[in-house]
């Protein structure tokens, strides 16, 4: 499995994590935590949302729960807010759909939100930024890599 940029950054933060491979034809997170044998809850989706203005968001959540748009909104302190299509997230991005990681994502502008469902594990799955690969991370690790902030915003 050849390292992705994600992998690099937890290697450089000395985080540990588990790069864990599942089909690259899949891109339900859902159906993603069966392949790993792992309950939906502890798989994250990284989910685009545009603004009017200024960089999109990423808004990691599990991947059994839907993003509640209000929620997201009066917590990020924004009147109006739309999901990305898969077009405008890859090309926001640079990433496929299925494959957007926030780890692949640092430095470019994009503010990071983890629902708070993540706070009561130790460790979830989050994208390796690479559709086929995800990685286990430490809650905790992933948080101060990314500088996410937690927030309720899972339904």
């Amino acid at each position: 499995m050849q390292k992705t940029l994600a992998m690099r950054v937890l290697e450089g933060q000395k985080i540990p994590y588990e790069a864990v491979a599942y089909p690259n034809t899949e891109r339900d997170a859902v159906k993603v935590a069966a392949h790993l044998g792992v309950p939906a809850g502890q798989v994250f989706k990284t989910l685009v949302v545009v603004r009017e203005r200024g960089k999109p968001l990423l808004v990691l959540i599990p991947a059994d729960r839907q993003l509640d748009m209000k929620a997201l909104a009066a917590a990020v302190g924004e009147k109006k807010l739309k999901m990305a299509t898969h077009q405008e997230a890859e090309q926001l991005t640079r990433l496929q759909v299925g494959g957007i990681s926030p780890l692949a994502l640092l430095n470019k502008g994009f503010a990071i939100y983890l629902d708070q469902s993540a706070t009561a594990l130790a460790q979830i799955y989050v994208s390796a930024g690479q559709k086929g690969i995800n990685l286990r991370v430490p809650v905790a690790g992933l948080i101060q890599v990314t500088g996410a902030q937690v927030i309720a915003v899972a339904s």
